[in-house]
């Protein structure tokens, strides 16, 4: 084979640090003069770098027989050269009309989920796939031609996970020389010169014509201009995930940061300011943040385009607490007061919502045991409410910090838990005067959706506690109590 070809793709593999000696490769080979290329450099160049292969094939059963013989004759590929043949089948179209899929991406979610397979059983260690230069080049032109930002220039990556690209680097002319030097054939799959597909005119008609018209050095060049980008999304996602990190606080509700914190994140606010003298690096980072946000919260589903971030933004700069925002698979963004949360799916859509719909409507006696304490379970919004019979003032250091306290001998029944209802309104301790709930939820900055089924206790049909919120100057312990009641709220 080729000893210039040789030595660039073990530079290019050495160089990006994709495989070690004594491991095992699963050779992604799909039939095609690329990766069949592949196949064969790894074969020459494995006992350089001590690995062992496996060739893994993948049926996206989309062209019938066609789709059959390319797995027959991957199949005969590896048995000619002695190797080991995985191979994983799915109906993708099937799949994609299930799941609502573009077929595209349902090929690739499919093929790379049995790749990830192969892994985590233990087939293989790496994954070696046949992207070239050219689909470099491509893949930056057609990001270009869709609207892309920085991060989409940076194209392919040669690393990822456990994928790794060892022809990145390289023509695909120069494969599909030397196959025919070898006399080794491949299979074409027609549905690669589907010009209705953006990639495929891109590949046969727009690059060819800037090569041929504008720029010999093109798919070099491009190459080059992801290499580098790739090189600055390294500084920028170091950057970020320190942000990240010392700013963004994980919840049951999901992700939340302070809005001071996004538009200006401390760890970097004077150095960027300092370096630039302009606000443009600080929203360059925030913009970032929304990103990792939103991908943290989103998982896979959907695409971020740079209009939600920009929505993102200006609920943060203009919004008001309550308002939300929308995010792609069914994620949003809700302003809570001085503070953006990120709500995943499975959350944004259900029981949590805030909706128009009556909230639970719910109501439990208390009823203490001998050793005076009592607890009661309320399914409705998972909380477990706790009560103890205390001595005081003695157990007032002991519960003044974890609990709120009542005094016991003002208490008297009927003692309810029950739901919140609009009009409700006591006095709490220490303020003059008596304040309606809604008027404390805004001021002690309780989540809308937190509000709906807020629990209370009543007290001979008097408000006497109110989770969170102070409890009732009438039933608050005080320096006349001699027993008192502690009140401990719990998740379910």
């Amino acid at each position: 084979m080729n000893a210039r070809l040789l030595a660039q793709v073990e530079a290019t593999i050495r160089r990006h640090g994709m495989m070690r000696a004594g491991g095992r490769v699963g050779v992604a080979v799909s039939g095609g003069a690329d990766s069949v290329a592949l196949l064969l450099i790894l074969l020459e160049l494995r006992g350089k770098l001590g690995i062992t292969l496996l060739v893994a094939h993948f049926n996206h059963q989309l062209r019938g027989p066609e789709s059959d013989a390319d797995e027959s004759f991957v199949r005969e590929l590896a048995m000619r050269h002695g190797l080991e043949f995985a191979a994983g089948r799915e109906d993708v179209a099937a799949r994609a009309r299930e799941n609502r899929w573009n077929v595209e991406d349902a090929a690739r979610r499919l093929r790379y989920g049995f790749f990830e397979e192969l892994v985590t059983t233990g087939r293989a260690e790496w994954i070696a796939v046949g992207h070239t230069a050219d689909d470099q080049a491509e893949t930056v032109l057609a990001r270009l031609a869709r609207g892309t930002g920085p991060t989409g220039l940076a194209g392919i990556y040669p690393v990822v996970g456990h994928v790794v690209r060892p022809l990145l680097e390289t023509r695909r002319e120069e494969l599909r020389d030397e196959l025919c030097a070898r006399g080794q054939g491949w299979r074409e799959d027609a549905s690669n010169r589907d010009l209705t597909r953006l990639r495929a005119r891109v590949r046969h008609s727009v690059l060819p014509l800037i090569e041929r018209e504008l720029q010999p050095g093109a798919v070099k060049h491009l190459s080059e201009l992801a290499h580098l980008v790739r090189e600055e999304e390294s500084f920028w996602t170091a950057l970020v995930q320190n942000c990240f990190e010392s700013s963004v606080t994980k919840s049951g509700a999901g992700l939340s940061i302070r809005i001071a914190d996004l538009i200006e994140p401390p760890a970097i606010r004077e150095a960027l300011t300092q370096a630039t003298g302009e606000s443009g690096a600080l929203e360059a980072v925030s913009k970032r943040l929304i990103r990792r946000l939103a991908s943290e919260s989103r998982g896979l589903r959907g695409q971020l385009a740079s209009l939600h971030v920009e929505q993102v933004l200006r609920l943060a700069r203009e919004g008001h607490s309550g308002q939300r925002v929308p995010l792609p698979g069914g994620a949003e963004v809700e302003r809570v007061f001085d503070r953006l949360v990120f709500t995943p799916p499975q959350t944004a859509s259900g029981e949590d919502q805030e909706t128009t719909d009556a909230p639970p409507s719910y109501e439990y006696s208390v009823k203490f045991s001998e050793e005076g304490a009592a607890t009661v379970l309320i399914p409705e919004i998972r909380k477990r409410l706790s009560l103890k019979v205390i001595d005081w003032p003695g157990g007032a250091r002991d519960t003044s910090i974890s609990a709120a306290t009542l005094d016991r001998d003002l208490l008297c029944p009927p003692l309810l838990f029950r739901n919140w209802r609009p009009g409700d309104g006591y006095r709490p301790v220490g303020r003059q005067g008596v304040r309606k709930m809604k008027r404390l939820f805004q001021e002690y900055k309780i989540p809308a959706r937190e509000r709906k089924a807020w629990p209370v206790l009543t007290s001979g049909g008097r408000l006497a506690w109110a989770g969170r919120l102070p409890v009732a100057e009438e039933f608050a312990a005080g320096d006349n109590t001699r027993t008192a009641v502690a009140i401990v709220e719990e998740n379910l």
